[in-house]
């Protein structure tokens, strides 16, 4: 896992190479182990890695391949380089590498735009074409690794994160007004390639983009969920066998490809609980494991450390417990915020950062059990939904969008008013997905579209500000594409997730498998009072909040008088979510006071 950028001039200048170095400064926290760069001709390449898989300087970035004119800047892994690495020497390649970010170059070389579809895992990287003069970008399937562009003119810059890509200057940071009502509508989701600034874009997931030195570009899809109905036909038994099978190969033979420990996030739920007891069943010992509470609240208490340490003791895992007093997570949040790509609302984002800091210094990968819910249907409104009545987009938005269009217009000012931008977006989204069952389409359209800005890109954002790359079995493809065609009752038995809690009854303490679904508890942000109120308070009514114009002050106003009665239907709480937006903006695009 690491950090890219780069540059390609489509106006016949060199690269900006102070720009270059600005994106890469940006990067280093991605990166801790090295750094390079690559400038000739029209494009400038920018690399910061964390070294995971081959950690001699063979593997260093920008790699070059001299012989077929490529050159590469990669962040991700490729669970299957071993098998393809086989491969292309069969075919006649030779390797002057161990890792896979060799296998990747070799790849395009052998199969061009088409790559892609041959790599499992998460990626997201650029190669320049030498001989055809091109820049070449993929991500992965289900946007794990972050990919975002800026096109101007003169050409186009890319990088791993939008501050870098800010830092690299000549980035139109106004307000999308299509963006900020996606955002204000779906928690903090902006359907790529939007991104709230209006010249800040990201790479569609499932998809690459070729650029000409001359400013043409093709975005080319390599690969779409197909949610359809199974040909076979398999009864509950043989659907949870299936599982099982394929969360196997997830959990071990893929995700502890690496030539450094992995360790695993122990939250105390069912999901990453479960990864503990597959890694055991695989045979793995000296599981390392991770778990972080918080204080408590009245109301609430901040850990969970009654369910992992049964499950660290079941299996005797190297268990490390962090608690973090309330007063840091506030005096810490603003660096939180510093390292999120785009706002995000969950409050679980410090946490993981928090989190992160400490388990960074242990080890340099986790597995993680991001994905479970949207997967498997886990989610308290998955069943409503199931239950409710009329079109797909009827039963879907009033129990999933924060607020009404309705809402919307009396939150945000005149300027950024218009038509309802994302009920058409959803309803295209869940149409598109194929499937014959309403939930097989929502769940279909979430792990594809939603999932990607929360919560994957908030695990990422949030472990890798601390060079620690955050692994997640759940969104394995073999896994998603099994489960996607799986009839929907046999997912929302059990209350949800089903399959996951009957393989897991031979595994885990019946406690953990029954126990209501948990969320990671930040008590001290979800309670809206005291020194998190008055932050929130501070920040609203800060002069940049006034000038900038954004939100109509009589909504704020309403929300900061019953600040903990305002919900949304997922049980978010607005005045966090115009907060935070606010607060990004102040911290990321330069305009506070």
């Amino acid at each position: 896992m690491c950090g890219i950028c780069g540059e390609l001039r489509f106006d016949g200048q060199a690269p900006d190479e102070t720009a270059l170095r600005n994106m890469i400064e940006k990067l280093a926290r991605r990166g801790p182990d090295a750094g390079g760069h690559y400038v000739s001709g029209p494009v400038a390449l920018g690399h910061r890695r964390l070294a995971v898989i081959d950690l001699s300087e063979r593997s260093a970035q920008p790699m070059v391949d001299s012989t077929l004119d490529l050159v590469l800047v990669f962040n991700g892994t490729i669970y299957n380089y071993p098998q393809l690495r086989e491969q292309l020497i069969a075919k006649g390649y030779s390797f002057f590498s161990g890792g896979d970010s060799e296998v990747i170059l070799k790849a395009y070389a052998e199969w061009g735009d088409d790559c892609p579809q041959y790599l499992q895992g998460v990626f997201a990287f650029a190669i320049w074409d030498v001989r055809k003069q091109r820049l070449f970008l993929a991500r992965d399937r289900f946007g794990v690794k972050p990919l975002y562009y800026s096109i101007t003119s003169a050409g186009v810059r890319f990088a791993s994160t939008s501050q870098a890509l800010i830092a690299g200057g000549d980035v139109d940071d106004t307000i999308d007004p299509v963006a900020l009502h996606h955002h204000l509508s779906l928690h903090a989701v902006v359907p790529a390639p939007r991104t709230l600034l209006r010249g800040l874009r990201k790479m569609r997931p499932a998809h690459s983009l070729m650029f000409s030195m001359h400013g043409k570009r093709e975005l080319k899809r390599y690969w779409q969920l197909d949610a359809s109905p199974c040909h076979e036909s398999r009864s509950e038994w043989e659907w949870i066998e299936a599982t099982h099978e394929a969360l196997k190969r997830a959990v071990d033979r893929r995700r502890v490809i690496a030539d450094v420990p992995v360790g695993v996030l122990l939250s105390g739920g069912l999901d990453s609980s479960l990864l503990v007891a597959l890694l055991a069943e695989a045979g793995n010992s000296d599981i390392v494991t991770f778990s972080v509470g918080f204080e408590d609240e009245p109301e609430e208490s901040g850990n969970e450390f009654e369910y992992s340490d049964l499950v660290a003791d079941l299996y005797a895992t190297r268990h490390h417990r962090f608690t973090i007093p309330n007063t840091e997570v506030l005096a810490r949040l603003p660096e939180a915020v510093d390292n999120m790509a785009e706002p995000m609302v969950g409050q679980d984002a410090v946490a993981f950062y928090l989190l992160g800091e400490r388990v960074s210094r242990e080890v340099k990968v986790v597995q993680s059990g991001q994905g479970a819910d949207e997967v498997f249907a886990g989610y308290f409104w998955y069943q409503q939904m199931q239950a409710a009545k009329g079109s797909d987009i009827e039963r879907f938005r009033p129990l999933y969008f924060d607020r009404s269009h309705e809402e919307m217009e009396q939150l945000v000012a005149p300027d950024y008013h218009g038509p309802d931008y994302t009920t058409p977006r959803v309803a295209q989204g869940l149409s598109g997905v194929g499937a014959d069952r309403f939930l097989n389409r929502v769940l279909g359209y979430d792990v594809t579209t939603l999932i990607v800005d929360d919560p994957v890109k908030r695990v990422d954002n949030m472990t890798m500000a601390w060079g620690l790359e955050a692994r997640v079995p759940f969104l394995d493809q073999e896994l998603v594409d099994l489960v996607a065609c799986m009839p929907p009752e046999v997912k929302l038995k059990s209350g949800g997730k089903h399959p996951l809690k009957i393989i897991a009854r031979d595994l885990l303490p019946e406690v953990v498998v029954d126990r209501p679904k948990g969320y990671f508890p930040v008590p001290s942000l979800k309670f809206v009072r005291g020194e998190v109120l008055e932050f929130m308070r501070d920040v609203l009514d800060s002069r940049a909040c006034r000038e900038r114009g954004l939100f109509r002050r009589a909504y704020v106003e309403q929300l900061l008088d019953q600040p903990e009665r305002a919900h949304t239907p997922i049980l978010g709480n607005k005045l966090w979510h115009l907060a935070l937006l606010e607060f990004w903006l102040q911290r990321n695009t330069g305009k506070s006071t």
